[in-house]
């Protein structure tokens, strides 16, 4: 059994007097203990802590080990705090300008009191305002929507994905997004790119516009061209992906995800996939800008892409190869 002699160790005298102390105090309280049983050794407890002499001597002369919580940080705020020089007629009169325009602030509000002819500070109408505020003589209004901007839609099948979640297989999480195509003047297409994390097979679609309808024909595309069964797809809160979009995905029995706001990231599998199809197709092909001719020679490049052009994610083999691969091994 080991035996303390003197003051007990901090958790020890926390423990039997059921001291709650702060974070940073219990912190505190570890230097206290390691300076007296190091033989009060300030140098050896800075060093170990990584403090400054300055800082561990300012509490050790604070501490007390009767009263733990002598470790605890102090008020900051002056004993003699300075008071408002400002008159009752002032106060009204910046209390009244702000009720009339309650989106102005100190700097608006300085020169129209000037114009009313009071002689006051920006910094001044700061601290009135501060005060009114504090008082509760003046009450911010609420903020509202902004116009033409609109609240966002619940999503009456899609979730955000489980950070639990992992894709193991082919067809556990396949990526959805659009890319903007725009080769000539005038002209705006849509491509819609299918990703499956797993094994890097892509389906891809081309639209004159990413509208939900179009995303639900794209749907059908993905289930009937993806080698494997899609159980989760992956899109951002783009409108295409929503309405009919999310309808098929719910009769289909498959999980769809919406990414959170402004995070591309988390789709950086298909963005990647995007870029590809970018440089490697649309940049090098000698092609026709309709929905009609385009549909053709972009079904030819995905299947060059699935089954021929090695790829360095797969260990430079194809997703095909790479499935054939999988299969053989469960075999």
């Amino acid at each position: 059994m080991r035996i303390f002699r003197g003051t007990a160790p901090g958790a020890f005298r926390l423990a039997g007097r059921g001291v709650d102390l702060s974070p940073e105090a219990k912190r505190r309280l570890k230097w206290m203990d390691y300076y007296h049983q190091r033989g009060r050794n300030a140098r050896l407890t800075c060093r170990h802590f990584d403090i400054s002499a300055q800082t561990f001597y300012r509490w050790l002369r604070r501490y007390d080990p009767k009263h733990l919580a002598s470790l605890e940080g102090r008020s900051r705020r002056p004993h003699r705090v300075r008071q408002g020089t400002w008159s009752a007629e002032l106060e009204r009169a910046v209390l009244q300008l702000r009720e009339q325009y309650p989106r102005w602030g100190k700097d608006k509000l300085v020169r129209l009191l000037r114009q009313q002819g009071w002689t006051a500070s920006t910094s001044m109408v700061g601290r009135i305002l501060t005060s009114l505020k504090a008082r509760g003589l003046l009450v911010e209004p609420l903020r509202s929507a902004r116009p033409g901007h609109r609240p966002r839609t619940p999503r009456p099948y899609a979730t955000r994905k489980p950070k639990e979640y992992l894709p193991r297989a082919p067809g556990d999480l396949v990526q959805v997004d659009t890319l903007d195509l725009r080769p000539l003047p005038g002209v705006v297409l849509k491509q819609f790119t299918a990703r499956d994390v797993v094994s890097r097979w892509d389906v891809l679609g081309i639209a004159r516009q990413a509208s939900a309808t179009s995303a639900a024909a794209f749907l059908s595309a993905i289930d009937a061209r993806m080698p494997f069964p899609v159980r989760a797809i992956q899109v951002d809160g783009g409108s295409e992906f929503m309405a009919a979009f999310e309808e098929a995905c719910r009769q289909r029995g498959i999980r769809l995800y919406v990414l959170p706001p402004r995070s591309p990231k988390l789709n950086g599998c298909v963005e990647r996939a995007q870029r590809t199809h970018q440089e490697e197709f649309y940049e090098v092909a000698d092609l026709d800008w309709t929905v009609a001719a385009l549909g053709p020679p972009l079904l030819a490049w995905e299947a060059v892409y699935n089954t021929v052009r090695p790829h360095q994610a797969l260990g430079y083999r194809t997703p095909e190869q790479f499935l054939k691969e999988l299969a053989e091994a469960k075999q």
